[in-house]
């Protein structure tokens, strides 16, 4: 290690957003609400993630979005997780309004949620319904939106289990990911993590 560990280091001005300037690694999934004339809305959000260990679901929305809007009346909302082979379809839903109406959800194959007012875009692998736990607001114009997971529902060829390899696993089901700004990618050559011997959560 060099003298000093700055040194080859950029240093990034935070008077501006930093995230532009390299690619993160996240999920892509596509939330559900409910529209205040009962049509359904879907919108992809790539800042989603479960919210500890137990069964609670949060992502980053701004107040000037319908998704806000829609779950701070409704007090719920669904995820779905689409396939790698879904990419262009889980794009187009981030499609702008066309007179308060956004055209392509009518052409997405959806199906109803079961215990709360929603729907689920088919050929996911993994489908959460969600009841509001809470708005965090503050985070400059954007807030975290928390859920709480009532129900769940995953195709069985992408559940882990004892009688597979959960790197066969992956490469016989890749996953979606998002690589912020701009790409994605399909996971399916993975390696197990090296965890440390008496690690605990």
């Amino acid at each position: 290690m060099p003298a000093d560990p700055y040194e080859g280091l950029e240093s990034l001005s935070t008077e501006q957003p930093i995230w532009e300037r390299f690619f993160t690694v996240a999920p892509l999934v596509l939330v559900g609400t409910q529209e205040k004339d009962g049509q359904p809305d879907v919108a992809p959000k790539h800042m989603a993630f479960p919210l500890g260990w137990g069964n609670y679901f949060g992502f980053v929305c701004t107040p000037r979005h319908n998704t806000y809007g829609n779950i701070e009346r409704t007090g719920c909302f669904t995820v779905s997780y689409p396939r790698p082979g879904n990419v262009v379809t889980t794009s187009l839903a981030a499609s702008p309004r066309c007179d308060e109406v956004k055209p392509i959800v009518g052409l997405l194959k959806t199906f109803p949620a079961r215990s709360i007012d929603g729907v689920f875009v088919a050929d996911s692998y993994l489908y959460l319904e969600c009841e509001l736990d809470r708005f965090v607001d503050g985070f400059d114009d954007n807030s975290l939106i928390a859920g709480r997971v009532v129900a769940a529902y995953a195709d069985p060829q992408m559940l882990r289990g004892t009688d597979i390899d959960d790197g066969v696993l992956l490469a016989d089901a890749p996953q979606l990911a998002y690589l912020y700004p701009g790409r994605f990618a399909v996971i399916s050559n993975t390696q197990a993590f090296p965890f440390p011997a008496g690690m605990r959560r």
